[in-house]
């Protein structure tokens, strides 16, 4: 472990991959129920690096790109008539999609906001095709566009 002088916080050699796969050593983390635990524990310091933390103790991770991954989309329809995504993410939890969190990163990455906005997502390729089914391209403007419930969500940049 590398201890960081700011804080006294260390680092351990545990990523997150730009896919939400958790690795330590190099080596895939299998254990679900451990991975469970650290996503519990996870944070972002005031200069946006991941800790985990717990009652005890608290360590640096080093995350790739952000540390969710939206693993697959699922459109769907409530009682009422509206219609609504749900995403899975790399933690296996489910939530409904913010469409007005929606932005494109660099090399046209798909992202959202995820957790009551606290964390960002990733979209992997599988997901983003999954999405992408319903996203419009408006050419005058250039822009990328989403409508659900007669309501127009603009995809912005990152």
């Amino acid at each position: 472990m590398e201890t960081n002088e700011k804080k006294d916080i260390p680092s351990i050699d545990i990523r997150i991959d730009k896919d939400g796969v958790w690795y330590y050593k190099g080596n895939e983390m299998f254990r679900k129920d451990i991975v469970a635990l650290f996503y519990q524990g996870l944070e972002s310091d005031e200069a946006g690096r991941y800790l985990v933390k717990n009652e005890k103790e608290a360590f640096y991770i080093d995350v790739e790109d952000v540390p969710y991954a939206v693993i697959s989309v699922e459109y769907n329809t409530n009682k009422e008539g509206n219609s609504f995504f749900n995403i899975k993410l790399s933690d296996d939890s489910v939530e409904q999609l913010d469409l007005s969190t929606l932005r494109i990163g660099k090399e046209n990455v798909l992202y959202c906001s995820v957790k009551k906005n606290v964390f960002e997502a990733r979209f992997t390729r599988k997901s983003y095709y999954q999405l992408a089914e319903y996203i419009q391209h408006d050419t005058e403007k250039d822009t990328y566009f989403l409508t659900l419930n007669d309501r127009l969500y603009e995809i912005s940049s990152k």
